[in-house]
């Protein structure tokens, strides 16, 4: 009898979940910047007024507001780029059988 055999089976499933929690971390921060340059660029777009100086302070402020909002909207599925890119990626790398279980979510 092979007593490795479950341990290499146990072994192969933690490093498909350590690559799975990378690629949907890094889904998520890429979906996030995408979200991030969309919102600003409309946000600057329907709320800057012509002729009016602009504040850097409040100008900075708001810049990590829109961050922090495109963070949370991209953990929370955001437009769903992130999880297309996490169901392609682990296609390609053979672990489809995670990537029919959704998105990971990563605090």
């Amino acid at each position: 009898m092979n007593t490795l055999a479950p341990a290499a089976a146990a072994g192969s499933t933690a490093a498909t979940e350590a690559y799975g929690k990378r690629v949907a971390k890094a889904a998520h921060q890429f979906e996030a910047v995408l979200l991030n340059s969309l919102l600003g660029s409309l946000d600057h777009t329907f709320s800057a007024l012509p002729g009016k100086k602009t504040d850097s302070v409040a100008d900075d402020y708001h810049s990590m507001g829109m961050q922090a909002l495109s963070s949370t909207l991209a953990a929370h599925g955001g437009v769903g780029i992130a999880s297309m890119i996490i169901r392609n990626l682990m296609r390609t790398k053979g672990h489809s059988h995670i990537s029919q279980t959704g998105p990971t979510k990563v605090p």
